[in-house]
């Protein structure tokens, strides 16, 4: 799992598929966490994209970086504890001007029952569970 993090922490931007219906929505994220061994990723609770995973948690992530692509499937499990939202934001200082660990609206979310694929046009892909 600490590949998967360094590869998505290192890209900067990744993107995160959901769907609304029948209609898959896909955004840029940025953030990204281990804690406690488990990979977290942050959003707000009031966006369309909070929503979309309480209704249904399984999502895919996809990043480009170095000639080489990531793709993480799992379903994303809601943690509403201080400490986790706190360490999050930590991570991301520029981030406490909007959210606070405190607040209602922070949410962070785990990956359980992950696969993630490293991918590119050179190399055999590799396969990562957690």
């Amino acid at each position: 799992m600490q590949e998967v993090y360094e590869f998505l922490k290192s890209a900067d931007t990744y993107y995160l598929a959901t769907v609304e219906g029948d209609q898959p929505r896909v955004r840029p994220f940025g953030t990204v966490d281990v804690f406690e061994g488990k990979l977290y990723i942050q959003t707000g609770k009031i966006k369309n994209v909070s929503k979309q995973i309480q209704v249904n948690p399984k999502v895919e992530v996809c990043a480009f970086k170095d000639g080489k692509w990531i793709r993480v499937s799992g379903k994303l499990v809601r943690d509403d504890r201080v400490e986790a939202k706190k360490h999050m934001l930590d991570s991301y200082p520029s981030l406490q001007n909007m959210y606070s660990a405190e607040d209602d609206n922070t949410e962070v979310l785990y990956f359980e029952d992950a696969i993630a694929t490293i991918s590119s046009f050179t190399e055999e892909p590799k396969v990562i569970k957690f």
